[in-house]
């Protein structure tokens, strides 16, 4: 049943919105949800907020409208994902030398994170340091070979070795892959120190307004197992890494050398220990992702399930710029949002059913780390075997008539080729990611499918003609900003070509082979998924 408040939100949201009877009746649909979605009464959507609970009631009514069946928990339409929310109060680090203590400054030398299972977290121990913490068979790197971390803090840099793909280089940059090796290992603890990488893209600064900040994560189902990870205990900038390495064999001046000159890093035990003190505010809540479920027509198929994506939740209320606080999300991901549920509009519309079955699924949580795929790629309210593929839709940016796609993790899987062919069909061209060094191979909500041995595509407007200006545009002025709204110049024609390339797509995997991983693949042989 829906809701007194979604009711009542809808006139307050579309009361403002200009009748869209001169765009075609596709365009307008379009245009209709990312008004509705995008309003300020939203305040951003935020996970686990009143109002993304009645933006999931929206999204709930569209998917029945679309023809979709509940597929979340216990009949409904809804998967509630368990969340834990924590505010960092107090931190800090002081190393031990010889009976000396070192403080270091929080905010110039460190900042600590927030831990989301205690309130009071004090973790010490002796210091190794691991390089970039990367374990690699295929590639013959193990930045632990020799090393006994065991009872140990590791110190990594951010980053991940010279001379990797920038999927893969991606993957072993993320710090939760890079805490989960160094866990397996026995270490107490993990802290990130300030790389060349980073400080070309996001530096110390901006990890410091970052970390200082709430952070949040799901809790696992009662009687479900978890990899112990090490706890993630803080970001050392490269001052606080001088004190961190002072009098120890291995010298920081160089090992930031190397960094810089991208060579490999020597590791080893650093003197002394150092003791993490960490008070932070912890708040359980609750968020759902809202699952629909398209039956597949063939019997041998219809078990199987291509699972479309797209995050519904934004980043809420912030400071005020330009006197605007609420950021409405119109791009980030209200379009996403708009572009799935055409997408179902448009298998009923063809009268024909998919082979196989397609699960809708909008997901939450995706601004506070990839949550919401995370749980639903871990948990599925379907059979987990059953998920033969993903493609997700994630802030396409539709401000200019777009003549290529990239697509992250295309060339990984069967499914590259099936969209080449979609793509060349429209008229269009598949092009490699113009920007690795963002990794957003490792933000997109596919990346959790991919963890989980899934074959899994995130497709966005490609670069060629307006799009690189476009794109430039967007990201400096609008992203994460109460500017990303709909005064924004939409073009409603390539956002609805946008929908039928991720429909013929959708098709043609639910219709065609099952996707597979490319042969030897890196993520698919690492997660189990390679045939």
């Amino acid at each position: 049943m829906i809701r007194t408040g979604f009711a009542v939100l809808a006139g307050v949201a579309l009361g403002g919105i200009a009748p869209a009877q001169t765009l075609p009746a596709d365009q307008a649909a379009m245009k209709a949800h990312v008004a509705f979605l995008a309003a300020d009464s939203f305040k951003g959507r935020q996970a686990g907020s009143p109002e993304y609970d009645i933006a999931a009631d929206y999204v709930i009514a569209q998917m029945e409208a679309a023809g979709l069946a509940p597929a979340g928990e216990r009949g409904g339409w809804r998967q509630q994902v368990p969340l834990v929310a924590s505010r960092p109060l107090t931190a800090s680090a002081t190393l031990t030398r010889g009976g000396r203590e070192t403080v270091l400054a929080l905010g110039t030398d460190f900042v600590g994170r927030a831990s989301l299972a205690q309130a009071e977290r004090t973790v010490s121990g002796e210091m190794v340091f691991a390089g970039y913490g990367v374990v690699d068979p295929t590639r013959g790197i193990d930045d632990y070979r020799g090393l006994d971390v065991r009872g140990k803090i590791v110190a990594v840099m951010y980053g991940g070795p010279p001379g990797m793909n920038s999927e893969v280089a991606a993957h072993y940059g993320n710090r939760d892959v890079k805490a989960e090796l160094a866990g397996k290992r026995g270490a107490v603890g993990i802290v990130f120190i300030e790389s060349r990488s980073t400080r070309a893209s996001y530096d110390f600064a901006a990890i410091v307004e970052s970390w200082s900040g709430p952070s949040m994560s799901w809790t696992p189902p009662a009687g479900s197992t978890q990899p112990q990870n090490a706890p993630q205990l803080a970001a050392i900038s490269e001052r606080g890494a001088a004190t961190l390495f002072a009098g120890s064999k291995l010298a920081w001046a160089k090992i930031r050398a190397a960094d810089e000159a991208s060579r490999p890093l020597p590791t080893g035990p650093l003197t002394g220990s150092i003791a993490l003190r960490q008070t932070s505010e912890l708040q359980q809540t609750v968020s759902a992702n809202l699952v629909g479920r398209l039956e597949g027509s063939d019997p041998a198929l219809k078990a199987e399930h291509i699972v479309l994506t797209a995050h519904l939740d934004h980043i809420g209320v912030t400071d005020p710029v330009n006197g605007d606080s609420i950021n409405n999300g119109a791009m980030d991901n209200a379009m996403g949002i708009a572009a799935m549920l055409e997408v179902a509009k448009s298998f009923r519309a063809s009268g024909k059913p998919p082979k196989r079955s397609v699960l809708f699924v909008a997901v939450t949580a995706e601004e506070a780390g990839l949550i919401g795929s995370d749980y639903f790629a871990r948990y599925p309210t379907a059979q987990r075997a059953s998920l033969a593929a993903n493609v997700n839709l994630d802030m396409p940016i539709m401000t200019y008539k777009f003549e290529d796609i990239v697509a992250y993790g295309a060339d990984r899987s069967s499914i590259g080729p099936a969209l080449g062919r979609v793509a060349k069909a429209q008229g269009l061209t598949l092009t490699p990611d113009p920007t690795p060094d963002e990794a957003f191979f490792v933000r997109t909500d596919h990346y959790s499918f991919v963890k989980q041995g899934v074959p899994s595509v995130s497709i966005d407007a490609g670069p060629k003609g307006p799009g690189a200006a476009a794109t430039a545009a967007f990201i400096e002025q609008h992203y994460h900003q109460p500017s990303d709204d709909l005064k924004l110049p939409f073009d409603w024609d390539a956002a609805r070509r946008f929908v039928r390339l991720n429909y013929e797509l959708t098709r043609a995997l639910a219709d065609g082979p099952k996707p597979v991983w490319n042969k030897g693949d890196f993520f698919g042989t690492l997660y189990g998924g390679a045939k």
